[in-house]
C-alpha cells in the first residue's frame, strides 16, 4: 500500500472514530499532498519520498509554533502543535540516534576525504542526501562541524 493510499485510509479511521488531532493532522498532510500534486510545473503524480518530506516540513513547522506558543504562555496551543505531530510522525522512517548518525558521518568523511572545516560542504552535501529522512539537518550539521574541527 502506498502511503498516499494511506494516509487517505487513516483518514476515513479518523473521521469514524471522531479523533479530531488525528483528524487534523491527517488532513494537513492530504491538503499537503493535493497542493503538491497541482502545483504549477507539477506533475499530478506524487511519490511516496515526496510525501515523507511533505510532512517533514509539517512537522519542522509544527515545532517552531509549538516552541513559539510556549514561550508567549500558550500552553494549550503548543500541546495541540505536540499532538498533531505524534500522529504525523507515523508516517516517517525511523530517525536515527546522534550516535548512529555520528558514525555514518564518520565513514562519509572519510569516503569524500574531508579533513578540514573547509570540507564542510562536500560533506554535507553527500550526508543530507545519504541520511535523508533518517536525521534533522541540523543534527547532521552540528555533528559534521564538531568531528572536522
Amino acid at each position: 500500500m502506498s502511503l498516499e493510499s494511506q494516509i487517505q485510509q487513516d483518514l476515513k479511521d479518523a473521521m469514524i472514530a471522531k479523533d479530531k488531532v488525528a483528524l487534523a493532522s491527517v488532513r494537513g498532510i492530504k491538503a499537503a499532498i493535493l497542493l503538491a500534486k497541482t502545483s504549477e510545473g507539477a506533475t499530478g503524480e506524487i511519490t511516496d519520498a515526496d510525501i515523507v518530506k511533505l510532512i517533514q516540513k509539517l512537522v519542522k513547522q509544527r515545532k517552531e509554533s509549538a516552541e513559539i506558543y510556549s514561550q508567549q504562555n500558550r500552553q494549550e496551543l503548543a500541546d495541540n502543535e505536540l499532538a498533531e505531530i505524534k500522529v504525523m510522525e507515523k508516517y516517517l522512517p525511523k530517525q536515527m540516534s546522534e550516535s548512529e548518525v555520528e558514525a555514518a558521518l564518520k565513514q562519509i568523511i572519510a569516503q569524500v576525504g574531508a579533513t578540514s572545516a573547509a570540507d564542510m560542504g562536500k560533506v554535507m552535501g553527500t550526508a543530507t542526501k545519504a541520511l535523508a529522512g533518517r536525521a534533522d539537518g541540523k543534527i547532521i550539521s552540528a555533528i559534521v562541524k564538531r568531528l572536522l574541527a
